[in-house]
């Protein structure tokens, strides 16, 4: 290009160029660059002028070139394809007639903060220092699948969307299988469109706290097999949409506190077979839709029973600890709701983490509530057993009632014998009668006082000794059963 040929407005930007001296188009440093189109020409740039910079502009000797402006418009397809760029690329508060094409670039850093453009092509883009689309109004798909940025990747307020026409389709944001060398920072990041992550790996943290993702009825974060340095952070995010992170890894934390899930009639959540050091899901509020944690591995998992859906699935689905630490009848509500039915897994990993916390007594209660929800799945006939378990001794997590229906028994044989004392079998050969011991030796089959076989009831005390031994034999075998069970548990 001849020099010749440059406008007064580009001629700026070309004499800065050598020394990385920044070219200010602004007429308000608050100005908004979705008023681009309007702008004259007086801070108009050619793609063209900006491309020929970049490959093979002036430099000087002893100073650093940059590309360094603000408030430009700039004008035809800055299309640096396959470019290898050595000089940092910063465009500030720019207005781009199409979008750029960076599509297998190699580049030293890019700076769009602020800027308003159609869209980023930029997939398998190869950038050394950072890429920072902050507060940046994007109306096309920001392609980025496959980019390796040794630095971060900054989107803070940034819009995405909505895809209109023949993009409609396509994911708003495209991260997938993209390596970032240290942070996403997209906190207050709007997207109309899908989110896609899925395979990319992050070497710091991931930042989307007060993000707003919006597919109603699709997904809205699509991040399977994610992997993360530290943590993913969405607090007070609203997501509408299904949130799907299969197959994740993040050591730290996964903090959803106080976002909010929206997708009735479908999966709001899906995090499963997942690992995980703690999920947080804290006053997120009642979750819209079904939530998904089958097989995955949290260290702590931070959720309030009344987050929890009408539906869920949780098999497979470990934990070493959960919070905050409430009543375990709060915590069994959840597990009626189970997609599969009765998971006898679930129970016990209830129980392990109510152990984990001290809390025995918790964890007695859970596992009392496994055995009569594995009870309800018997055939009828087959019940009888396991009620009688559970209403003399709580199949043996309740021992304390077997000692008060043996005392109930023994108040009401005591008094009944005493008013009417049976006759002895051998006269002058029995025992003095005491009816505290003979009631204790018709109900207690392994214990003899000598009373049961010197006295002979009659009439319907009878019949009272007669039940007094079957209950005791009853009584005797759940507590046997109870008993065993527990000492198998230890």
């Amino acid at each position: 290009m001849e020099i010749n040929d440059l406008t007064p407005a580009e001629r700026r930007i070309w004499d800065a160029f050598p020394r990385g001296e920044g070219v200010d188009f602004r007429e308000a440093p608050d100005e908004e660059a979705a008023d681009g189109a309007s702008w004259g020409p007086e801070r108009t740039v050619r793609a063209e002028v900006l491309m020929a910079l970049l490959l093979s502009g002036p430099s000087e000797a002893g100073q650093v070139a940059g590309l360094k402006i603000k408030g430009a418009k700039v004008t035809g397809k800055l299309d640096l394809k396959y470019a290898a760029i050595d000089v940092p690329m910063r465009m500030r508060g720019c207005w781009f007639e199409r979008k750029p094409g960076l599509y297998g670039a190699r580049l030293r850093a890019l700076v769009l903060t602020e800027s308003c453009l159609p869209g980023l092509t930029a997939a398998t883009v190869r950038i050394e220092v950072v890429l920072r689309l902050s507060c940046c109004r994007i109306s096309g798909p920001v392609r980025l699948a496959g980019a390796q940025i040794s630095g971060g990747l900054f989107l803070q307020d940034a819009v995405i969307g909505p895809l209109e026409g023949e993009l409609a389709g396509e994911a708003a944001l495209q991260l997938n299988h993209a390596t970032i060398g240290t942070d996403i920072i997209a906190s207050g990041l709007t997207v109309h469109g899908q989110t896609r992550i899925n395979g990319a790996v992050v070497g710091g943290q991931i930042n989307m706290d007060h993000a707003r993702l919006h597919v109603p009825g699709g997904t809205a974060l699509h991040a399977e097999t994610l992997t993360v340095g530290t943590d993913l952070r969405a607090m007070r995010a609203e997501l509408h949409g299904r949130v799907n992170l299969t197959g994740s890894r993040v050591p730290g934390q996964v903090n959803f506190a106080y976002a909010r899930f929206v997708n009735p009639g479908g999966v709001a959540l899906r995090a499963s077979s997942c690992t995980v050091g703690e999920f947080w899901l804290r006053n997120c509020g009642t979750i819209q839709g079904t939530v998904n944690l089958r097989r995955s591995q949290f260290d702590l998992l931070h959720i309030e029973p009344e987050t929890w859906p009408d539906m869920v699935r949780l098999a497979g689905l470990s934990y070493r600890a959960m919070s905050p630490h409430l009543p375990a009848e709060q915590r069994l509500a959840v597990l009626e709701r189970e997609e599969s039915g009765y998971l006898p897994y679930a129970y016990e990993q209830l129980a392990v983490a109510y152990r984990t916390a001290g809390d025995e007594a918790a964890a007695r209660t859970v596992q009392l509530a496994k055995l009569r929800r594995h009870r309800r799945t018997l055939p009828r006939h087959t019940r009888l057993w396991g009620l009688l378990q559970d209403a003399t001794v709580g199949y043996g997590f309740r021992p304390l009632r077997a000692t008060g229906w043996l005392l109930a028994l023994l108040l009401t044989g005591t008094i009944a014998y005493s008013l009417a004392p049976p006759r002895p079998l051998k006269q002058g050969e029995a025992p003095d009668f005491n009816a505290v011991f003979y009631t204790i030796d018709l109900m207690l089959p392994i214990i003899g006082f000598g009373q049961e076989s010197a006295y002979a009831p009659s009439g319907w005390y009878q019949w009272l000794s007669y039940l007094l031994i079957v209950t005791g034999w009853i009584l005797a075998t759940t507590t046997a059963a109870g008993v065993s069970r527990s000492l198998r548990r230890q």
